[in-house]
């Protein structure tokens, strides 16, 4: 599915990058210079204090570097969607215990070198279901870069796992910035193929990876 998909301010591909390259310019100039991408990611989505989003570990990354155009962002088809049943049952109807959807996304892409950093945000909700939610739900998250064409190729891929406290009302944000996808710097004649790809994936709740932070 590749079709121009634009940001939560109806921003196209290329006018998102440099509303974000404005958006660090703005933060160098004024006291809060250190403005986390947390923040812009915050920005970027109209979020709320006290709706914080969450990340992954990015280690050692430059504290400048330029920014690059990034591929779009969509959704990959059948992964929009994440619902969960009570044991033994199917995830339909009256037997759903909670479902979760992706709301809005968002991306930056930082060069470094032959590399390319991308930093993804996704935001979601979690509601309830008629079987009744527990207290807190993992959400399996994936994010790959595929260079799409004949014959699609995955760049790269990387599954995450955030945890959602539960509300009384049962219908719960959330916010999740992936600051660790690598990949290398596609050449001039395959970049426009390239396209960021996120979805729920169960199978990222089977892996070794600890999960993220509670969302406080």
């Amino acid at each position: 599915m590749r079709k121009e998909l634009r940001s939560s301010l109806g921003m196209p591909r290329r006018g998102l990058v440099i509303a974000l390259a404005a958006s660090v310019a703005l933060a160098a100039a004024s006291p809060a210079a250190a403005q986390s991408l947390t923040d812009r990611f915050k920005s970027l989505f109209g979020g709320k204090s006290d709706e914080p989003a969450q990340t992954a570990p990015a280690p050692n990354q430059p504290t400048e570097a330029p920014e690059v155009d990034c591929p779009q962002v969509t959704v990959r088809s059948g992964a929009s969607t994440y619902a969960v049943a009570a044991a033994g049952k199917q995830a339909v109807g009256n037997d759903v215990r909670y479902q979760a959807s992706i709301t809005k996304m968002a991306r930056e892409c930082i060069r470094n070198g032959g590399e390319i950093t991308a930093r993804v945000g996704i935001q979601g909700r979690v509601v309830a279901g008629p079987a009744g939610a527990p207290s807190s739900v993992e959400v399996p998250l994936r994010i790959a870069v595929v260079q799409g064409g004949v014959g699609e190729k995955v760049i790269a891929s990387k599954a995450y796992r955030t945890t959602v406290e539960m509300s009384e009302d049962g219908s719960v944000p959330f916010t999740f910035v992936a600051e660790d996808l690598v990949y290398p710097l596609p050449s001039p004649a395959v970049a426009d193929n390239y396209i960021f790809y996120v979805g729920f994936d169960p199978q990222a709740l089977a892996g070794s990876k600890a999960p993220a932070k509670k969302k406080k």
